[in-house]
């Protein structure tokens, strides 16, 4: 029996190459959650957090939610983990050993063929025990950029339009208590 007649993805159109990066991106995302929570350096850890983000985005791509891989990328992975790293460096958690020292390209190569190897086992043993999840077809329009401004511009116009004037109104009353500020310091 064929692949494709036994496995429900190939029914929708999906290739076997987005399958595998499923299973990839996720391996990836438990097993650097895993090294994440036991490893002893917080810089460390902090990066391996920045490995889990991005295999997150890389699944939420998959599943065609592109809205929620970009803010995942730009606000998790970004902003957040700046803040992290920021904290760890000020409060010197690390040790004062240099990172670049303990890293070794060989590592890096042996973990991400390990993770690729987990992958296509655990694709294999998916397929052969038909577990692997069947999607309606409706499903793919749902995370989408059009759909979410789609839904926020004609379901949820009056909200967003709220949210946006008391954010103007916020900015605008900031500007005008910093210049009181710098202006009551300029007369004394």
């Amino acid at each position: 029996m064929l692949i494709s007649q036994r496995c429900s993805f190939f029914k929708r159109g999906d290739s076997i190459m987005e399958i595998y990066l499923f299973f990839l991106f996720a391996t990836s995302a438990v097993a650097s959650a895993v090294a994440m929570i036991t490893s002893r350096d917080t810089v460390n850890s902090a990066l391996f957090l920045v490995l889990n983000l991005v295999s997150i985005a890389g699944v939420f791509l998959l599943l065609k939610a592109q809205f929620l891989a970009v803010i995942q990328i730009l606000v998790y992975g970004g902003a957040i983990m700046v803040l992290f790293l920021f904290v760890i460096m000020l409060l010197n958690l690390s040790s004062e050993e240099n990172l670049l020292n303990r890293f070794s390209a060989k590592y890096v190569v042996g973990f991400f063929l390990g993770v690729i190897v987990l992958s296509q086992l655990l694709y294999a043993i998916a397929d052969f025990t038909g577990t692997l999840p069947n999607f309606s077809p409706g499903i793919e329009q749902v995370g989408t950029v059009e759909a979410l401004g789609d839904e926020l511009f004609s379901t949820y116009l009056l909200p967003v339009l709220i949210t946006a004037v008391l954010l103007t109104a916020a900015v605008v009353g900031a500007i005008l208590i910093a210049q009181r500020k710098l202006t009551g310091k300029e007369n004394k």
